[in-house]
């Protein structure tokens, strides 16, 4: 990437981080103005506590004549915890209302590149995307938002409010205040370095995590976990590692500011107590005990605001960081509006509900893969209701994405692909079907919500699943792990087919359904899916002759053709 075009990507991103917090606007609103109105409280119960102790020492007044003057006091106390708390918990809802909100449009624009694009990342990566980098936004909106706004103006408007009292006050304030955002500032380079390597290092983790776990019963078949237990050892101490120079720099900018803040403050009680002393000259003797216990009391005050933007001045640079990663990962970053990205079919993929013939009409395709090679040249077909297809060529030409490319997944494709049926009336049963965390009712059910259980069994029968689903003791109760895990290739396969047969389609789109079964399933399942099939549109990608020969037509993918045959 060019200097011009990171420039013009940290810009991007600067953008849309200073205006994520318009999402909530009502709630970012009191949460940014509640520490500012407690400010501005602040100042007044100075003065009062500083007159009510001015009246007790010098004027020696009875404290049943300040009880009013307390009273007030306990007031504003009690006045200012209910703004601040009112004013966390606006941002905590601002704050939970916005991650919502991004996660939902990360979720939209995952669909909407669809499965080409979710495949070339672990999953390891997606989630900790769509979840702890989102979260990573959290202290940036709870907390920096609301100090660095509390931390520009409350400074200036005490430095004053104190300049009518004593201007030498103000002017420390005024001197002091600055340096430690520009310390700060200095420390934050390296601590928005540090949160780089963190949450790069972090996505790594999870990447890898992800993929042995899934991995875990073919690395044992293979005597592998030994070393792959390293692989995870060795990204978890990298990670370990990053945490703490995150968390050491953390702490080097808290010592930062508690040490000029106590400079600042220890600065103004040396002159005030000097000036009582009468040390400083005739110039600087003018001093109540009201005004200097005034200044005294909004010293600690000035430098409060700094102090929350500096605790919190991490969360900034962990947003900035999250923000980069999610811009890298998807290309673009979650639009800042209600409206929802859609999943993006092909132009070139259309649906007519209209029921002509032919069903389904491809002109001038063209295929190419995600770097760009060409996989297919222009290609015409035509298909109807009662024609089957067997799809048959070398591994990685390019099977899978040419029944991808007919239903719109892939955006690779050029010409001109017309169905004349509804698209929820097409089913593709890809290569590795994905099963998640449910009962395997649940996972039929996907395909027909109304289904009985006697449908269920009807179609695990049809699918050949009877034999591995019937001797389960909670039978369509049972619970199956996330992508199938604790089944077979065949058995995942059979339960995907199984919900083929719930459906009503009028193309059907099978990869290589039968890979993982004997013969003699196989011949089974294949005459189950052609009597299915009989007065549909059915399209097999296969690498087996014996189930291609079954089939009315072998159409061959070679040297970027396709060239049809038709079997006697």
């Amino acid at each position: 990437m060019s200097k011009t075009q990171s420039t013009s990507k940290a810009a991007v991103q600067r953008r849309w981080l200073s205006g994520v917090g318009r999402q909530a606007p009502t709630a970012m609103f009191w949460a940014v103005c509640a520490p500012l109105l407690d400010g501005a409280f602040m100042i007044i119960q100075a003065w009062f506590l500083a007159n009510t102790l001015d009246q007790a020492i010098r004027l020696s007044i009875e404290p049943a004549q300040l009880l009013g003057a307390m009273a007030t006091i306990a007031g504003l106390i009690i006045l200012r915890a209910s703004i601040n708390w009112s004013g966390e918990q606006a941002a905590s809802h601002a704050a939970e209302t916005i991650k919502l909100q991004i996660r939902r449009q990360l979720f939209a624009l995952t669909l909407a590149k669809g499965p080409a694009w979710s495949k070339q990342h672990p999953i390891g990566t997606l989630t900790v995307s769509l979840i702890d980098q989102v979260q990573a936004l959290d202290g940036y909106l709870q907390r920096y938002l609301p100090a660095v706004i509390s931390a520009v103006i409350l400074p200036f408007a005490i430095a004053l409010v104190v300049l009518p009292v004593d201007w030498v006050v103000a002017a420390l304030f005024l001197v002091t205040a600055p340096l430690i955002p520009l310390f700060m500032a200095l420390i934050g380079m390296r601590a928005e370095a540090a949160n780089q390597k963190h949450q790069r290092v972090l996505s790594r983790l999870s990447g890898v995590f992800s993929d042995r776990i899934r991995g875990l019963f073919t690395l044992a078949l293979l005597g592998r976990t030994t070393d792959e237990v390293r692989s995870v050892r060795s990204a978890s101490v990298a990670l370990s590692q990053t945490t703490m120079k995150v968390l050491r720099i953390a702490f080097l900018s808290s010592a930062v500011l508690e040490l000029f803040a106590a400079l600042g403050v220890a600065g103004v009680a040396v002159y005030i107590g000097l000036s009582y002393l009468g040390m400083l000259g005739s110039h600087f003797t003018g001093f109540s005990l009201h005004h200097g216990l005034f200044c005294l009391l909004l010293a600690p005050e000035v430098y409060n605001p700094l102090r929350k933007m500096a605790a919190s001045y991490h969360d900034r640079a962990t947003a900035k960081v999250a923000v980069d990663e999610l811009h890298q990962l998807y290309e673009q970053l979650p639009q800042l509006s209600n409206d929802l990205p859609t999943p993006s079919r092909s132009a070139v993929v259309q649906f007519h509900e209209t029921g002509a013939q032919p069903l389904l009409q491809v002109e001038q395709l063209q295929l190419k893969s995600p770097t760009g090679v060409p996989l297919l040249h222009a290609t015409d077909f035509s298909l109807d209701r009662g024609q089957h297809v067997a799809l048959m060529g070398a591994s990685g030409l390019g099977k899978t994405t040419f029944l991808e490319a007919l239903i719109g997944l892939r955006p690779q494709v050029q010409g001109r692909i017309q169905f004349s049926c509804a698209a929820t009336e097409v089913v593709l049963i890809g290569p590795q079907p994905f099963i998640g965390l449910g009962t395997i009712a649940d996972f039929l059910r996907r395909a027909r919500p109304d289904a009985t259980d006697t449908q269920l069994w009807w179609a695990l029968e049809q699918a050949q699943a009877l034999p591995f689903v019937r001797p389960l003791p909670k039978g369509l109760a049972t619970q199956i792990g996330t992508r199938g895990h604790g089944l077979s290739g065949g058995q995942v396969h059979r339960l995907a087919l199984a919900r083929l047969f719930l459906t009503d389609p009028a193309v059907i789109l099978l990869d290589e359904p039968t890979a993982h079964l004997d013969s003699t399933t196989r011949d089974q399942v294949l005459a189950a899916i052609l009597g299915f099939a009989q007065h549909r549109c059915l399209i097999i990608a296969t690498h087996d002759a014996e189930v291609a020969a079954q089939l009315g037509q072998v159409w061959f993918m070679e040297n970027q053709q396709l060239l049809q045959r038709d079997v006697l």
